[in-house]
C-alpha cells in the first residue's frame, strides 16, 4: 500500500508539468498568431503552479509572459510595458543563478526594444498632452536603460509640463544625485543642395561630407543642465510652500551659474514673499547692476516690482527698457497699465464719498487725478501705435481706456481699427 501511496502523488506532478507545457506551447502559438491577449490568459491560468518547476521551466514561462506582454503594450496598452520589463528580467535573473542561458539573449533584446517603445509612447502621449503618462513612460524607459539619464529628464519635463510637481521633483532630484550634466556635442554640417544646416550623428555627418553633398561641418557643444536642474527643483519647491528648500536650492543653482539674472530675480522674488523686502531690493539691484543694457532684464524687473505692487519701481524699470529698446511693446503696455492701476485704485475712495460739499470736492480732486492718470497710460500707448499700429493688444487697451474716461470718439476710433 505505501508504494501505491508513493505512486500517486509522482503521477499528479507528471501530469501537471505536462499540463503546463501543453499551456506554454499553446500560448507560444498564440503569440505567433497575434494574439497575445489569450496567451496572457493561457499564462495566467498556470501562473501559481511555475514556481515549483525547474529553472528551464521557469525561464521559458517568464520570456513567453514577457513577449506576450511586449505585444500587448505595443498594441495600445500602456499598463504591459512594466508587465513586460518584470517578466524579462526574471529571465535574465533566473538563468544567471542557474548558470545556463537559453533566453537570456533575446530577452536583453526584448528590453533594447521595449525602451524604444516607450519613449515612443511617451512622444504620442506628449503630443497629446497626457504629460503624466508621459512621464510615467519616460521614467520606465530610464529604468531600463538608466546610462539614458536623458530619459529621466524628459521625465522630469513632462511632470512640470502637466503640473505633476510632486512627481517633477522627484525626478529632478534623482537627476541631481546621479550628477546628470545634459551637455553634449550636436554635429551639423550644410546641405549643399538646399543651403540648410542639418543636424545628424557624428558618424553619418562624416560620411556625407565625404559624398560631398555637405559641406562645412560644425561640432557644437550643448551648454549643462544642471543650473536648469537646480532653478527648477527651486520653482517647485516654491510652487509646493516649501520656502526654506526653495531658498538653499537657489543657493546651489547660484553657485553653478553665478551670472545667471533670473535666477536672482526668481530668488528676489521668494525672498519678497517670505516678507523680507530688504533681501528683496538687495537681489533686484544686484541683477540691474549685472546686466544695466539688458531691455529684458529691465522688463522682468518691472514685472516683478508691479506684481509685488512696486509701482514707481516698476515705472522705473519699464522706462528704462523702453530707452535700450524703445519698440518694446510689451514694456509699453504694462507701463501704461501702471497708470491705469493706479487710477483704479483711486475709485474705492470716490465710491465711498457722501454728498456733502467736502465729499463733492473731494470726489472731483480724484475723478481729476484719475483721469488724468488714464490719460498719461493712453498717451504711451498712442506713442507705441505710431509704430505698431496693427497691435491688438494696444488698441484693446486703449480702447478700453478712452470708454472708462467716456470718450466716445476714440472710443469708436480704437473699435474701428479693431475691425469691430
Amino acid at each position: 500500500m505505501k508504494t501505491k501511496w508513493l505512486i500517486l502523488p509522482a503521477l499528479f506532478i507528471s501530469m501537471a508539468g505536462v499540463a503546463q507545457k501543453s499551456e506554454m506551447k499553446a500560448a507560444e502559438k498564440a503569440i505567433k498568431d497575434g494574439k497575445s491577449a489569450e496567451a496572457k490568459s493561457t499564462l495566467d491560468g498556470i501562473k501559481g503552479m511555475i514556481g515549483g518547476q525547474d529553472e528551464r521551466v521557469q525561464a521559458e514561462y517568464y520570456y513567453l509572459s514577457g513577449k506576450a506582454y511586449a505585444d500587448l503594450a505595443k498594441k495600445g496598452d500602456a499598463t504591459a510595458f512594466e508587465d513586460a520589463m518584470t517578466s524579462f528580467k526574471k529571465v535574465i535573473s533566473i538563468e544567471e543563478a542557474s548558470g545556463k542561458s537559453k533566453y537570456s539573449d533575446e530577452s536583453r533584446q526584448w528590453l533594447q526594444s521595449l525602451t524604444a517603445d516607450l519613449v515612443n509612447a511617451a512622444v504620442d502621449d506628449n503630443n497629446q498632452k497626457k504629460f503624466k503618462e508621459a512621464a510615467e513612460k519616460l521614467y520606465l524607459a530610464y529604468t531600463l536603460s538608466p546610462q539614458d539619464t536623458s530619459y529621466l529628464y524628459y521625465a522630469a519635463s513632462s511632470a512640470v509640463n502637466g503640473g505633476h510637481y510632486n512627481e517633477a521633483l522627484k525626478y529632478y532630484v534623482e537627476l541631481k544625485d546621479v550628477g546628470y550634466d545634459g551637455s553634449g556635442i550636436v554635429f551639423k554640417a550644410t546641405n549643399v543642395e538646399t543651403g540648410e544646416v542639418e543636424e545628424m550623428d557624428k558618424l553619418q555627418r562624416d560620411i556625407m561630407i565625404k559624398s560631398g553633398d555637405y559641406k562645412d561641418p560644425i561640432d557644437e557643444k550643448t551648454p549643462s543642465k544642471k543650473a536648469e536642474i537646480v532653478k527648477n527643483m527651486a520653482l517647485i519647491y516654491t510652487q509646493l510652500g516649501q520656502d526654506d528648500k526653495a531658498l538653499q536650492a537657489y543657493t546651489d543653482a547660484r553657485a553653478q551659474n553665478p551670472n545667471d539674472v533670473n535666477l536672482i530675480l526668481n530668488e528676489a522674488n521668494l525672498h519678497y514673499k517670505m516678507g523680507d523686502k530688504d533681501k528683496f531690493k538687495e537681489l533686484m539691484a544686484e541683477a540691474a547692476a549685472m546686466a544695466p543694457d539688458n531691455p529684458d532684464l529691465q522688463y522682468n524687473i518691472g514685472v516683478i516690482n508691479m506684481e509685488q505692487g512696486n509701482i514707481p519701481e516698476a515705472r522705473t524699470a519699464y522706462k528704462r527698457a523702453l530707452e535700450l529698446n524703445p519698440g518694446y511693446v510689451n514694456a509699453q503696455l504694462n507701463l501704461s497699465t501702471t497708470y491705469v492701476n493706479e487710477g483704479n485704485g483711486l475709485i474705492d475712495e470716490m465710491n465711498s464719498l457722501g454728498s456733502s460739499r467736502a465729499d463733492i470736492e473731494r470726489y472731483e480732486e480724484l475723478k481729476q487725478k484719475k483721469d488724468d492718470l488714464f490719460m498719461e497710460g493712453a498717451s504711451i500707448l498712442e506713442d507705441a501705435l505710431k509704430t505698431n499700429p496693427d497691435n491688438q493688444g494696444i488698441l484693446t487697451q486703449l480702447k478700453n481706456i478712452y470708454g472708462a474716461l467716456g470718450d466716445t470718439e476714440n472710443f469708436q476710433r480704437m473699435k474701428k481699427l479693431l475691425g469691430e
